[in-house]
């Protein structure tokens, strides 16, 4: 940790005592902040208040600068009633879902916020008489243009959502998507919760597609409070269950998007080519979506020498027929007449908005947790991330293809490598309700199949939760698609949405 008056400075995966996180004024906090986001390599990971006593609440932002591999941690306290703070939105767009949970949760009210709106409808929010059907549209007067509306029930097994779409004849000039629906409350369950085992299967239900990389995030943020487990083995599994769920969702993605494209062969085939990934978690953990694979300081499930074997021979018969299917697909002229150019973002737009994970490679801008804040075997591993320079939805598609190799390259490598698997594999954490580190806040990111998670977890004195954050990375991303739909016709909104594939539950929570 390097010294800093105006924060705390860690990496992924650290923890830190809370009262070497400095308590900044507002006007120092927002010139810090502001300094850091002005530079193209730093973002924000999280930004959250929450109670730290009976009449103050504190701020946690998190900037990650993806050149250093550092997160500086800044903080400022409010007490009694809540001023009126200048909002950051109005400088660095990226911050605009941040500000608008705080206001939405606590009713802090920041002064030229373009767009403080609801985003997710909390159960607990400050001003209960904010209805989820009274949600404030945008609109344009005039007769020229119309409205359609679709959702929030929709016509496939998928979570509700609705979408607003301001139309000129076919021409889609904005949409604006709302959510909120479901709202869980998944974080203040977290804290309910007396036992890690329950707190991990809640981490696997946050979004059901993405099992490992969130369970895999909390079991990183808890087990920064203990002391620290060396084990190869443990993270050689880690590490590879993440690119096998990787494989099986961006192979799933390139099955639907063949869908939306009309081209049945390749649905057919990239669907059957998904059942043998899922099928593997089956034979290693006794659940298709890796449930119960990841566990505190420990699996259940070793990857024995077995299993190693048999993921080697699955691949070893999956890979060629991949490409042959890809190869045949991405040549296609249907297809990419279909894809090409259509749902474009640029550079500087994903960079504004903060978009993460696949959304914003695709537009060339790189950001990826396990090349910028590598944990595990990602350390070593010299991790060159996917680029794709158009932005559109080929662009999307064709990613998903590229780091499907990928993955396949470093779980072979990893499987291969007889030094990850001299030890066996320690047994999870037993106790019921563990004593983590005192008053102290850990972070931990992971770079998960749609992108960026973030858990952060702050403790008591007593070494209890006190407070847990969950950021997925759909959070960040909605927004490009609305962006990506505008000047398209109506009828690209299916294969545009297709292509990002984000999460509902995940931005709900």
């Amino acid at each position: 940790m390097k010294n800093n008056p105006y924060s705390a400075t860690i990496q992924n995966g650290q923890a830190v005592a809370l009262d070497l996180i400095p308590v900044l004024n507002y006007p120092d906090f927002y010139l810090q902040v502001s300094l850091l986001l002005e530079k193209t390599n730093c973002h924000c990971v999280s930004y959250y208040l929450y109670r730290k006593n009976a009449d103050t609440l504190k701020s946690i932002c998190a900037i990650a600068d993806d050149q250093t591999g550092l997160i500086d941690l800044f903080s400022y306290e409010l007490k009694g009633e809540n001023p009126e703070l200048e909002a950051l939105t109005a400088k660095f767009y990226q911050m605009h879902v941040f500000e608008r949970e705080i206001w939405e949760n606590w009713g802090l009210i920041f002064l030229n916020h373009p767009w403080l709106k609801p985003i997710r409808f909390a159960f607990d929010r400050h001003n209960p008489e904010m209805k989820v059907n009274d949600y404030p549209f945008y609109k344009i007067k005039t007769q020229e243009m119309h409205e359609v509306g679709v959702g929030p029930i929709h016509a496939g097994v998928i979570e509700p959502g609705h979408f607003r779409f301001l139309c000129h004849g076919e021409m889609v000039y904005h949409l604006e998507i709302q959510l909120g629906w479901q709202h869980r409350g998944v974080e203040s369950v977290y804290l309910g919760k007396k036992s890690q085992l329950q707190r991990h299967i809640l981490s696997e239900c946050i979004a059901g597609d993405t099992a490992i990389g969130h369970n895999l995030t909390f079991a990183r943020a808890t087990e920064a409070l203990l002391p620290k487990i060396n084990s190869q083995s443990l993270d050689a599994e880690r590490c590879i269950a993440l690119e096998w769920e990787r494989i099986a969702m961006h192979i799933f993605d390139l099955s639907n998007l063949c869908t939306g494209a009309a081209y049945q062969l390749g649905n057919s085939v990239f669907g059957a080519l998904r059942t043998p990934i899922i099928n593997f978690f089956q034979s290693w953990c006794g659940n298709r979506f890796a449930k119960s694979l990841i566990r505190t300081n420990g699996s259940h499930y070793p990857l024995t020498a077995a299993l190693r074997e048999k993921m080697w021979g699955i691949l070893q018969d999956w890979e060629w027929r991949f490409d042959e299917i890809a190869h045949h697909t991405f040549n296609l002229s249907s297809v990419q007449n279909r894809f090409d150019g259509i749902g474009k973002l640029t550079p500087k737009q994903v960079h504004l908005i903060g978009a993460v994970g696949p959304t914003a490679r695709m537009a060339n801008l790189n950001r990826d947790i396990r090349s910028s804040h590598p944990t595990e075997l990602y350390q070593t591993a010299d991790y060159k991330p996917v680029l794709e320079p158009n932005g559109d939805v080929f662009a999307r598609f064709f990613m998903r293809r590229l780091e499907i190799k990928k993955s396949i390259s470093l779980i072979r490598k990893w499987l291969s490598d007889n030094s990850l698997w001299a030890t066996e594999t320690p047994k999870p954490l037993r106790e019921q309700q563990p004593i983590f580190a005192a008053n102290s806040l850990a972070i931990s990111l992971t770079e998960a199949w749609r992108g960026e998670i973030c858990h952060c977890a702050i403790t008591n004195e007593k070494g209890e939760l006190a407070h847990y954050k969950v950021k997925d990375p759909s959070l960040h991303n909605w927004t490009a698609l609305a962006l990506s739909l505008r000047n398209l016709e109506i009828s690209d909104f299916p294969i545009n949405n297709k292509s990002y594939n984000l999460s509902y539950c995940g931005h709900d929570l």
